[in-house]
């Protein structure tokens, strides 16, 4: 995505009574719109060219929203926004803590969804854009925020989520910092995320299980009891 290139969204969902005019509206909201009726078309969408977002139904005959957001965020870390009929908070717990950068409950005004994608799109934006050609190193490990490639020790490429990126880089800006879980949800999530402070955790654990020797017993992310959490490893910025 550049600068005067429209933003690619691609929106996933069954009803194309629903589909179809959201995707006009938003075509006239200045995006490029792609669609999908099911999570195969999807995939085979991404495979041909990758959205800056993708808006996400989670009741879909066949593979479901959810499975799909998972495949979204662990390889390809594109940002996703789910669009769910479902009222009970439970599922929207579950969409955040696998990955899912916001949601939407069906019905919903277009333009609050115009609203989320901008809000969604400039979070990792500010995520992605430190200094220009800036690594971050810490105990071994390297981050490429331009280019969003997490390395480990052995100089292998580690998949990382949307959600976990944005999690790393708040914790590499803010070292040795304990950080509250509040503040750690507005960094990472965004808006009314605030609600569910078991998605933070759950993210963390995530995260742990990626960079930490063992998850059980974190050295890098420690928790810090009735106050969130802290990054205990120093980091050095360097060009890449």
């Amino acid at each position: 995505m550049t600068d005067t290139a429209p933003i690619r969204l691609l929106l996933v969902d069954d009803e194309a009574a629903l589909r179809e005019p959201l995707a006009e509206y938003l075509s006239r909201q200045g995006f490029d719109v792609a669609q999908a009726a099911s999570a195969a078309e999807a995939r085979t969408h991404i495979r041909d060219e990758t959205p800056d977002l993708v808006l996400l139904d989670i009741m879909m005959p066949g593979e479901d929203g959810l499975s799909l957001c998972r495949h979204l965020v662990e390889a390809k870390a594109i940002p996703t926004i789910f669009l769910t009929a479902r009222g009970e908070a439970t599922d929207r717990i579950v969409g955040l803590e696998i990955g899912a950068d916001d949601y939407v409950v069906k019905p919903f005004e277009p333009r609050e969804l115009v609203a989320r994608i901008r809000s969604v799109l400039r979070r990792a934006g500010r995520a992605a854009q430190p200094t220009d050609n800036e690594l971050f190193e810490f105990e071994g490990w390297k981050l490429d925020p331009l280019k969003r490639r997490l390395i480990d020790t052995e100089g292998a490429i580690v998949a990382i989520s949307s959600v976990e990126f944005r999690l790393l880089m708040a914790f590499l800006e803010h070292p040795r910092q304990v950080l509250d879980r509040d503040r750690l949800l507005d960094m990472v999530q965004g808006r009314e995320a605030h609600l569910f402070d078991r998605a933070v955790d759950n993210q963390v654990s995530r995260l742990r299980r990626k960079i930490e020797l063992d998850s059980r017993n974190p050295q890098l992310i420690q928790t810090v009891w009735g106050g969130g959490y802290m990054f205990a490893a120093d980091v050095k910025r360097t060009a890449a």
